[in-house]
């Protein structure tokens, strides 16, 4: 990185009244005037949008810093649900994690989150395509669904995501696409194949997380009609626009 650049921590904490309380104590000065109000208010503020509460231009060893703080079980229901997709979409691509507490149910999230990236660039990608197309494709669904409709300057920051990363992204995804049963790697010609049929294609909506599910079935089904996710689904595995469908989502 450059040393210019704003170093982004993110914390996840179980109990964020007690790590705001004591951080307050510690670190006054890194909060805004919020400080004010104290750890509950802070905490409740956190809850609202993705909930995440940053601090930001912290000066720490020379570097400029911010860091956000999420409680772990907000955290596990984006990365399992994509709920906002704000802390979900920057796990999808290579972070650095510093430490981690034996949480099962979190180490189990963060690969959830990682098949359900490979997922939803399947749906998004033609039959064939290259390792760097699903990569800049995964990197591109936190900002607009599909890389293909990204355009200027969002653009050129998912190719500097992806373009000098790419071993790392690698080392994210591989256990994950040697695992899949519907890609096939032509390591020789370093294209990757999937399957687009309708059935290939209802098996990977039906995998997707549940927010996505839904807004897609919300997109499909005019209101009042109520017919259950899976239906609506299969219907989407039939149609051409899949892959647009799912985008729109």
């Amino acid at each position: 990185y450059a040393q210019n650049n704003m170093l982004d921590f993110v914390f996840a904490v179980d109990d964020s009244v007690t790590w705001h309380m004591m951080n307050l104590l510690k670190n006054r000065s890194h909060y805004s005037f919020l400080k004010v109000f104290g750890p509950k208010q802070i905490s409740s503020i956190q809850s609202y949008g993705a909930g995440i509460y940053y601090n930001t231009l912290v000066p720490c060893n020379g570097r400029m810093i911010k860091y956000g703080v999420i409680g772990t079980d907000t955290l596990i229901d984006d990365l399992l649900h994509w709920k906002t997709l704000y802390v979900a979409g920057r796990l999808q691509k290579p972070v650095k994690i510093l430490t981690q507490n034996d949480n099962s149910k979190l180490q189990a999230a963060l690969v959830s989150n990682l098949k359900s990236a490979v997922t939803a660039a399947f749906l998004m990608l033609p039959e064939s395509f290259s390792e760097e197309d699903l990569y800049m494709q995964i990197a591109g669904l936190s900002y607009s669904g599909d890389f293909r409709m990204v355009i200027g300057e969002d653009r050129l920051k998912v190719q500097n995501i992806v373009k000098p990363n790419v071993p790392h992204f690698q080392k994210l995804y591989s256990n994950i696409l040697q695992d899949c049963p519907q890609v096939v790697y032509k390591h020789h010609l370093g294209r990757l194949e999937i399957d687009k049929s309708p059935e290939g294609q209802f098996t990977q909506l039906m995998a997707l997380p549940r927010t996505l599910q839904q807004k897609i079935t919300s997109l499909v089904d005019p209101p009042g009609k109520n017919r259950d996710v899976e239906e609506v689904l299969l219907q989407v595995a039939h149609d051409p626009d899949c892959g647009f469908v799912v985008h729109q989502g």
